[in-house]
């Protein structure tokens, strides 16, 4: 719980000190720009706040690792919902609202997540999970978007060190593999989410893990 408020707080921190000029530069998500990825992270905060105001009563279904749909195919900026993310952040107009919403949002939701029960069983996605195993997901889901808002901004501080060991150990799970010392926990990360190809060196480290890269997760 405690390092899913210290990766959102380091992400929202982030995107409010950027020079509006930022918001026009492309983020690490293929298809968008740095105002499209914040847009996304309201819509992450709207979804954290409706979930854990949404009880469940069963037993847990997943956990902060099998909540993570995996596929091989990288997104293109097609899909519906991207689309309608771009959409949204250019109605925005001005990087100040879209950090005003950002700030409100973000901040409510992290309020919930310090308010929750960890042990509480929650509803999303047809799932059900404690509400610790739902925020510890999100620690991926902030640290990955962490990077992607820094990948085309130098300068600007990325995600927590804890955070990206924890979302390396995840990572890790869901491919049921470990990737090679030598790698950073960024590129680890970066590498195995498709946003880095990795070099000839890294492939070769990687052995047959590199055949089951990238991992696409959603």
């Amino acid at each position: 719980m405690d390092l899913f408020s210290r990766s959102w707080a380091a992400l929202r921190t982030a995107v409010a000190d950027l020079p509006d000029e930022a918001f026009a530069q492309p983020s690490g998500c293929a298809g968008w720009l740095v105002r499209d990825l914040a847009c996304h992270l309201i819509i992450d905060a709207q979804d954290v706040l409706i979930t854990v105001a949404t009880p469940a009563h069963g037993e847990p279904t997943h956990d902060a690792v099998t909540y993570w749909t995996v596929s091989q195919t990288p997104p293109t900026g097609d899909d519906p919902l991207d689309a309608l993310i771009v959409r949204l952040a250019a109605a925005y107009r001005e990087p100040r609202l879209l950090k005003f919403h950002l700030d409100d949002l973000g901040a409510a939701a992290g309020r919930a997540a310090v308010l929750a029960d960890p042990a509480m069983r929650v509803a999303t996605k047809d799932q059900v999970l404690t509400a610790g195993d739902y925020l510890d997901a999100y620690v991926l889901e902030w640290t990955l978007h962490h990077l992607d808002l820094v990948a085309h901004l130098p300068g600007v501080p990325g995600p927590p060190a804890e955070g990206l060991a924890r979302t390396r150990e995840m990572l890790e799970k869901i491919a049921a593999s470990a990737f090679p010392a030598s790698f950073s926990d960024a590129d680890a990360l970066l590498v195995g989410t498709g946003r880095l190809a990795p070099t000839g060196a890294q492939k070769a480290e990687l052995g047959e893990l590199a055949a089951r890269l990238p991992l696409v997760l959603g």
